[in-house]
């Protein structure tokens, strides 16, 4: 930025000097200086035009074209200042990732020449190719016509030289066709939900907003190393190599001290991370080797959505200029733990009150418990469809492996929590808890007991664990789009706060007491939701057994789990808050099969080629020269000798021509039941033929290269190995 001082810092590595740009200021004089933020809109927008934005996006309402005529002025005279010379509408396709069409500020003056110029009307809306995005059947190719529109309550910013505008992506019919329109609309309903039941504790309360903090973790290895891997650069991860004899059994890496060059790259990312207002807080090292994080401080879900998006496109860009390339894939290497990023999900009113924070008052206990009760509640019922949004053929590697969640949905609560609230469910509570009568209801309202947060210990094999004042939902992949799983949360937690406010209501209007209504309500919740609720060790075979005698969803197929989207209790409840039509759920679940048939087909033939046009003749050479090697042994020794000096020479030979046949008539079953799969008349039908015949198939051809790897002389074999891609230097 022009108005930022820079100092160079040089960090030595192995390959060359990395230069990084630390800015002379204190962190909170850049922090946001690439955002069009409230302080630039004050600063570039008329105070009519500030004024009527800023309400528009703290209450919710529309915006008049006149106005986003005038907020359209002001941001373009920003942007050229700070060097952008294009604009993009900046948005969520259902590719996990983000896109963007750049058109610059450039238009015809009439006289030969070009004026820059920026309307409301290129600001609200404009129109990408449709058919071009995965749509799940919804658009047909020759149907292209597709809308982006201006999401007014995440900020613009400049990345590079170009000003991103976010925004939502929908057909010409209005279906959503993105992560950000229906992850709105879930805000929107449990905003309202949730303020109808916090109303009951507070009649002040307007707006109920959903908070989220997520956890980044990556790999990261050297670029020339990623070069040489070619399943690391078509697929993210290796699709064979044998684990190296130290990975992280010895547990040193964990919060270790952060390699030179890494935190190099940290520093460069966590610089331009503030620049973009993404408020970047805390790094260490992970648990595997060259595994590492990056968290924020949390914010609202909608901003911190479009900060991890951000973040991951930086990660890629910044880790470049260090000679690293970044590995978002949830399972890159085998053998040791893959990366997550937990969604630290959390609800709080603007009144100031974290709806999941326990109180200091009965009152405020008591609506504490009301809202965990009522996500008890919500998981419970909706625990399939919570695995099916963070579940894929990359987070499938990773679930139920003992380094991550299982792929079984529950909560933990903690001891404390769990003892109080099976004390609530129990038969005799209700005479327990003592009600004062209606002239004393300031007093003594219910007995529950104080509670303190991080009273218990965490639960790091539970996939959504009670950490204090929020919920920590573990089993999110690190590729992944929090939208999609911050999209099943919110929606199932807003109808059934809903439903109990609908039967809080009904009890009310027939005389019943608030308070008792509340705690009845709350009783029933419990009694009906606890199976969710398990504090064990989730990575047992006993978990597994007792998950599956209480209902819980305890299937591992990803393309069967998907069919928890099509359930009608799963269709009714997003056609109740009103998130997903019937038809847009359809064609989700079009795109996630058809998403995991690609991703599975692409690794599929990926190692066909490497074990054939890799492996297979670096095998090969090796053995000939073993073979060359018995030869001169027999010409120099006699038989008897030659013989037992040979011995070991033939075993190897042996052992690896059984290898390189086991992989060829591997690859041609792998390609059978992959045309077989093709060959199935819907995509559902083919994901689960590519997860039942394909997958399988790709294990037993990697078991055989990975054992082939151990016996090839290490100057022949062609691929780099764990030992060195797994170290850095």
């Amino acid at each position: 930025m022009s108005s930022l001082r820079f100092k160079s810092v040089e960090e030595a590595s192995s390959r060359k000097a990395v230069k990084v740009d630390i800015p002379e200021e204190r962190v909170d004089r850049y922090y946001g200086c690439q955002v069009f933020n409230r302080q630039k809109m004050f600063e570039y927008l008329p105070k009519d035009t500030y004024n009527a934005l800023v309400d528009a996006i703290d209450n919710k309402k529309p915006l008049s074209r006149n106005v986003a005529d005038s907020v359209a002025e002001g941001m373009k005279r920003w942007a050229i200042e700070q060097g952008a010379r294009h604009y993009t509408h900046w948005f969520h396709p259902l590719t996990d990732g983000t896109a963007e069409k750049h058109d610059s500020f450039i238009s015809h003056d009439g006289k030969g020449g070009v004026v820059e110029e920026f309307s409301g009307k290129l600001l609200v809306q404009q129109e990408p190719d449709a058919s071009s995005f995965p749509n799940g059947g919804i658009r047909n190719t020759f149907e292209a016509r597709g809308y982006s529109a201006w999401d007014i309550s995440s900020p613009a910013f400049i990345m590079g030289n170009t000003l991103c505008i976010p925004t939502v992506f929908i057909a010409y019919t209005g279906e959503s066709l993105d992560y950000k329109t229906p992850l709105l609309k879930a805000l929107n309903s449990v905003d309202k939900a949730a303020t109808r039941v916090a109303r009951y504790f507070d009649p002040e309360v307007n707006h109920v907003t959903s908070n989220l903090g997520w956890e980044q973790e990556y790999f990261l290895v050297d670029e020339a190393l990623y070069a040489a891997r070619p399943d690391l650069v078509m697929t993210g991860r290796t699709l064979m190599g044998h684990e190296s004899a130290k990975n992280q059994q010895l547990e040193d890496h964990y919060f270790g001290a952060i390699p030179s060059r890494v935190e190099a790259f940290m520093l460069d990312l966590e610089i331009e991370c503030h620049k973009l207002g993404i408020p970047a807080k805390t790094r260490h090292n992970e648990v595997a080797p060259n595994q590492f994080e990056v968290a924020p401080i949390f914010e609202e879900t909608n901003l911190a959505n479009d900060h991890n998006l951000q973040l991951m496109s930086l990660m890629t860009e910044v880790a470049k200029r260090h000679n690293f390339r970044v590995l978002l894939h949830e399972k890159p290497f085998a053998g040791i733990n893959g990366s997550g990023k937990h969604n630290n999900w959390s609800l709080s009113t603007d009144r100031g009150v974290l709806l999941f924070a326990p109180g200091k008052t009965p009152e405020a206990n008591l609506q504490f418990i009301t809202f965990v009760a009522n996500v008890m509640g919500a998981v419970h019922k909706h625990n399939g469809l919570m695995k099916a949004s963070i579940v894929n053929a990359t987070n499938a590697h990773r679930l139920g492996g003992h380094e991550a969640p299982p792929a079984i949905i529950s909560i933990f609560l903690g001891k404390a929590l769990s003892e109080l609230l099976e004390k609530i469910g129990s038969d005799n509570y209700m005479e327990e808890l003592r009600i004062a009568g209606k002239e004393k209801l300031d007093l003594d309202l219910v007995q529950i007991p104080d509670l303190r947060q991080d009273n218990t210990d965490r639960n790091r094999t539970s996939p959504f664990a009670f950490t204090g004042n929020r919920f920590e939902y573990r089993a999110v992949g690190s590729s992944a789009n929090c939208a999609a799983a911050m999209i099943a949360l919110n929606a199932a937690v807003a109808d059934q706060l809903n439903l109990f406010a609908d039967k809080v209501d009904a009890r009310m209007a027939k005389g019943e007491d608030r308070t008792a209504a509340i705690v009845a309500e709350v009783r029933d919740l419990v009694n009906a939701s606890k199976d969710v609720c398990f504090d064990g060790n989730g990575y047992s075979d006993e978990w597994k057994e007792e998950a599956k005698r209480r209902g819980l969803n305890v299937e591992t197929s990803a393309p069967l789990i998907y069919d928890t989207y099509m359930k009608p209790e799963t269709v009714e409840m997003f056609k109740r808050t009103g998130v997903f039509t019937p038809v847009e759920l359809q064609a989700r679940n079009e795109v996630k099969w058809e998403m995991y048939i690609k991703k599975i087909q692409i690794e599929s033939r990926v190692l066909g080629d490497l074990a054939i046009n890799h492996i297979i003749p670096a095998a090969t050479r090796y053995q000939s020269l073993l073979l060359d090697n018995v030869y001169k042994i027999k010409e120099l020794f006699s038989e008897e000798k030659a013989a037992h000096i040979a011995a070991q020479d033939m075993a190897s030979i042996e052992q690896m021509a059984d290898h390189m046949a086991a992989i060829r008539s591997g690859v041609d079953r792998m390609v059978e039941r992959r045309h077989f799969a093709n060959r199935r008349p819907t995509d559902r039908e083919k994901a689960i033929a590519y997860h039942d015949e394909v997958v399988p198939a790709m294990e037993e051809i990697r078991g055989h290269i990975d054992a082939l790897e151990l016996m090839v002389d290490n100057e022949i074999w062609p691929l780099p190995k764990y030992r060195e891609l797994l170290f850095i230097r």
